[in-house]
């Protein structure tokens, strides 16, 4: 089912009706498939519609003055780009592709009727706010209190358990289309010190990368270095992760 990692997220915050799930396919039937490395959405748009990633990786970012990047979150099927432009309009940082994705195109009279008319749907939309916080803050401490190898595996973990709950893991092992690029403006750190940082993961045995894909041969492992606790992601009805297949883009020298 396309929109599956849509209601696989909702459902591991809160148990959906038939109705509901049947609700939610018919909203997200309107889709486009976006290349890698496009902009969804910029800095300072009034977007018409909301965004929905149905399949792909897509960032948020913003650009300084100098033209530095940071990258403060990532877009995984399942998640929202900007749910909040129902009600605050302009954007206040950009949203891109890091993959191939495709996107479904809600306008923001659906997220109204979902709020007044189906309050299931709208307690998990509560939660996926809650849980964007959590998890900024999470980031906040990753980035000011851990060593740059420590940064790098914490984030790994987080992706895993996300892409866990929508069923997009395989034993450990998952799509993972970033670049050291990227990971830099994602951590605060130079390439050279993220090509070090996985280096180091990679001789320790916690993590293999190649072409676009991780593998994580013990998870518990890589969690206990990392210091890595869930609880921030409050995935409370979270399912076993399958092995459905991300799209990724073949554009760009990946991990």
């Amino acid at each position: 089912m396309v929109p599956n990692a849509f209601i696989r997220k909702l459902e591991s915050f809160e148990a959906l009706d038939a109705d509901d799930r049947a609700w939610l396919v018919s909203i997200s039937s309107r889709t486009k498939e976006v290349d890698a490395d496009q902009d969804l959405i910029s800095e300072g748009e009034d977007p018409e519609n909301v965004l929905l990633i149905l399949d792909g990786f897509a960032m948020r970012y913003k650009v300084t003055s100098a033209g530095r990047r940071q990258i403060f979150a990532y877009l995984i099927p399942g998640d929202f780009c900007d749910l909040h432009v129902a009600v605050l309009k302009t954007m206040d940082h950009s949203i891109g592709t890091l993959s191939t994705c495709r996107v479904a195109y809600l306008p923001p009279s659906t997220i109204i009727e979902m709020t007044e008319r189906r309050p299931s749907l709208t307690r998990a939309l509560w939660i996926c706010s809650l849980v964007d916080g959590a998890t900024l803050r999470e980031w906040l401490v990753n980035l000011g209190q851990r060593s740059a190898p420590h940064r790098i595996s914490h984030l790994f973990c987080e992706l895993h358990e996300r892409l866990k709950a929508v069923g997009l893991t395989d034993d450990g092992s998952f799509e993972l289309p970033l670049t050291q690029s990227e990971l830099s403006d994602t951590m605060g750190l130079s390439v050279v010190h993220v090509n070090r940082s996985l280096k180091e993961l990679r001789e320790a045995g916690l993590v293999s990368l190649r072409n676009g894909r991780i593998v994580i041969p013990n998870v518990r492992r890589l969690k206990d270095y990392s210091d890595f606790d869930p609880a921030y992601l409050h995935l409370r009805l979270a399912g076993a992760g399958g092995s459905t297949s991300v799209t990724q883009s073949s554009q760009a020298s990946r991990l």
